[in-house]
């Protein structure tokens, strides 16, 4: 069943809504690098240019990360995909590229990294990955980017393979539960 999931999942995306399965979109990771970031597909294919029209909405206090909580661009399957962070899996072939690791910042988008404050590039110092201690420390619900990036500073300056783990550890217990994600 597990070996299979893929493929059910590639299923479920194409009859969920017309496109690819999967998404890819420059994000900035070690050393400012711009790379390209691979997920399942959860919203519609024109979703970055509907972005534009959205902006109003977003829900972020400070503006620099983009979040909608009830997104329209989302495609039905990708609730639950988000829910379950199932869409986050095609990041492995990132970690395998050598573009991230599976623990680190998460790394943004173009459009969230030019509203940066000069302080908030550290995080550029350390390989990306695809959950981090923000994600375990209240995921979607941090609404402030500074509180993202002190805990992405927090990383940095106490990083072990302890660390790591529990952070892991954490990030499954979190993923079971679908605590945070929309």
């Amino acid at each position: 069943m597990i070996l299979l999931s893929p493929i059910f999942l590639a299923i479920a995306i194409k009859s969920s809504s017309p496109g690819p399965i999967f998404f890819q979109q420059e994000r900035v990771g070690l050393q400012g690098k711009v790379f390209q970031m691979w997920k399942f597909r959860t919203m519609v294919v024109n979703a970055d240019e509907l972005q534009s029209q959205l902006e109003t909405q977003n829900e972020s206090e400070d503006g620099i990360m983009f979040k909608l909580k009830n997104d329209p661009r989302i495609i039905p399957i990708g609730h639950f995909l988000r829910k379950t962070s199932l869409d986050e899996f095609p990041q492995l072939f990132n970690v395998i590229l050598g573009d991230m690791s599976l623990v680190g910042p998460r790394p943004l988008p173009i459009r969230d990294v030019e509203h940066f404050d000069s302080w908030h590039h550290i995080r550029h110092q350390v390989m990306p990955g695809i959950t981090g201690l923000c994600q375990i420390s209240g995921r979607s619900n941090i609404g402030d980017f500074n509180d993202v990036a002190r805990l992405d500073l927090y990383y940095i300056d106490n990083c072990s393979l302890n660390l790591d783990l529990n952070i892991l550890v954490e990030t499954i217990r979190i993923i079971l539960f679908g605590k945070g994600a929309y």
